[in-house]
C-alpha cells in the first residue's frame, strides 16, 4: 500500500496592511518627482514669462512676476537678428546629423556582424575620439581648414562646408558606438540568412540593417542634432559673419553692455524650437534605441 503523506497544516494568513500604509511610499515618491520637476522647470518659467513681457516690465527684481500685459515685442525684435543664424544652423545640423548617423550605422554594422582581423583594435581607436575635447584639436584644426580653403572667407559658403565636415567627423565615434551596441543585440541569423539568399555586404546593409535600425537612428540623430545645434566654439572659429550659426547670433543679443532681457529670452525660445521638434518626432524611439544592446555581453 502506498503511504499517504500527512496533510500540512494551513499557514496562518498574513495580516493585510492598511491601504493608507501602502499608499504613503507612492505618495512620497510622486511628491519628490513633482518637486524635482518644478525645480528643473523654474528657468523655463523665467524664460517664458520674460519673453512675453513688455520691455518696460522687464527687470531682474521682477523676473518671477507674471506679465502685466502680454507682449510679443521680444520675438519681433529678436527674429531679424536670429533669422540668418537659424537658417545657417538648419543647413548645418540636418545634413551633419544624417551623414554622421549613416556612416556610424555602417561602422557599427561591420564591427558588430562582420568579424575581421584587427576589429578589436579598430573599435577602441574609434571610441577614443569621444574623449578628445574640442579645445585640444583647435589649433591643428584651424591650420587644416585654412590649408584646405574651408575656413571663413576662403570658403564660398563662409566656412559652413568646413564646419559640416568637422561635425560629421567629430560625431562618428559616438554614432558608431550607438549603432554597434544596437546591432550586437540583433540575431546574427538575419545576416546569415541574407548571405544564403545571395546578398552581399552592401545589400545586407541597405536591405536589412538600415530598416531595422530606426530606434538607433533616432538616438543618433537626436544626439548629433543637439550637439551640432548647440555648438559655439567651432562656429565662432571656423565661420565668417554671414555663416555664423544661431548660437553666435544669440550670444550677440545677450552679450552687450545693456542686455535686452525680453529679446534674449525670446531669442532663446526661438533657438530651442528645432531641437524640441526633433525630440517630439523621434522621442518615442529614443529609450528603445538607447537601451538596445545594453544587456549583451
Amino acid at each position: 500500500m502506498t503511504a499517504v503523506a500527512p496533510a500540512q497544516p494551513p499557514r496562518p494568513a498574513q495580516p493585510a496592511q492598511p491601504a493608507r500604509v501602502r499608499r504613503w511610499p507612492t505618495v512620497l515618491r510622486y511628491l519628490t518627482l513633482y518637486g524635482l520637476a518644478v525645480l528643473f522647470l523654474m528657468p523655463v518659467y523665467v524664460l517664458v514669462v520674460t519673453a512675453l513681457k513688455d520691455p518696460a516690465q522687464v527687470s531682474v527684481t521682477r523676473m518671477w512676476e507674471l506679465p502685466g500685459t502680454f507682449s510679443l515685442h521680444g520675438f519681433t525684435a529678436a527674429w531679424p537678428k536670429l533669422a540668418g543664424g537659424l537658417r545657417n544652423s538648419v543647413v548645418l545640423a540636418v545634413p551633419a546629423s544624417l551623414i554622421s548617423s549613416l556612416l556610424g550605422c555602417a561602422n557599427g554594422f561591420v564591427l558588430a556582424k562582420w568579424r575581421f582581423r584587427g576589429a578589436g583594435i579598430v573599435f577602441p581607436l574609434i571610441l577614443f575620439g569621444i574623449f578628445v575635447p574640442y579645445q585640444a584639436i583647435l589649433i591643428p584644426l584651424v591650420q587644416t581648414m585654412n590649408a584646405a580653403g574651408l575656413r571663413g572667407g576662403a570658403d564660398p559658403t563662409g566656412g559652413l562646408r568646413g564646419l559640416l565636415l568637422v561635425h560629421v567627423i567629430y560625431g562618428l565615434p559616438i554614432t558608431t558606438l550607438i549603432f554597434r551596441n544596437y546591432f550586437v543585440g540583433l540575431p546574427t541569423s538575419l545576416v546569415e540568412s541574407a548571405q544564403v539568399d545571395g546578398a552581399g555586404t552592401l545589400r545586407t546593409f541597405f536591405d536589412i540593417a538600415i530598416p531595422l535600425a530606426r530606434p538607433a537612428f533616432a538616438v543618433s540623430i537626436i544626439w548629433q542634432f543637439t550637439s551640432v545645434w548647440n555648438d559655439f566654439l567651432f562656429g565662432a572659429v571656423l565661420t565668417s559673419r554671414d555663416a555664423w550659426p544661431v548660437t553666435i547670433a544669440l550670444n550677440n543679443i545677450a552679450g552687450g553692455q545693456s542686455v535686452p532681457f525680453d529679446e534674449a529670452m525670446a531669442g532663446a525660445l526661438l533657438a530651442c524650437v528645432p531641437t524640441l521638434l526633433v525630440y517630439l518626432f523621434l522621442g518615442r524611439y529614443f529609450m528603445r534605441g538607447l537601451m538596445a544592446g545594453s544587456l549583451q555581453n
